[in-house]
């Protein structure tokens, strides 16, 4: 297996959980907390969305879809770059209303095939180019890479689990 094989893979399993936490629900059910001030589905999956677009987004030192697409009106916020969810208050997280499960999975599904595109053509002395110096020690693509993956298997976890307890009310 070659490495951009093993790393497409790695993102293609994060797919295949946004779908399973999202298919078929309603925006009730997305929007719903499942305990009070517990971070609701739509907002998880909207999240861990974000910040795949924000990062990959800077690897490519290319803007966000979220900026340059019309996501932002259907979740019903600004197309703000900087709002990846990263310090969200508790009006914030309920401010994200996604318009159906399909606009977060087709949100989703956009952002992957950039991230797929990139690590279609990703080589292994690409992992050690260093995209941020602001960190000691500074982040290389490899780092940031396992970061967003890591990130966002969390969270398309946590939107299962709440799935399920949604599911059991």
């Amino acid at each position: 297996m070659e490495l951009n094989e093993l790393l497409i893979d790695l993102f293609d399993r994060i797919s295949e959980h946004v779908h399973e936490a999202v298919d078929g629900l309603d925006v009730d059910a997305l929007t719903t907390p499942p305990e009070p001030g517990t971070n609701p589905i739509g907002w998880l999956i909207w999240h861990l969305t974000r910040v795949q677009d924000d990062h990959v987004a800077g690897l490519l030192n290319e803007p966000q879809l979220w900026t340059t697409g019309r996501w932002a009106r259907r979740f019903g916020v600004a197309a703000d770059a900087g709002n990846t969810g990263y310090g969200h208050s508790w009006s914030d997280v309920t401010a994200i209303k996604p318009e159906s499960a399909d606009a977060l999975i087709e949100y989703y599904e956009a952002v992957a095939a950039r991230t797929r595109q990139l690590l279609d053509r990703i080589s292994a002395s690409d992992l050690d180019r260093i995209v941020d110096d602001r960190w000691d020690p500074p982040v290389s693509m490899g780092v940031r890479l396992i970061s967003i993956a890591d990130d966002d298997i969390q969270h398309a976890a946590q939107a299962s689990y709440a799935r399920g307890v949604l599911d059991r009310r």
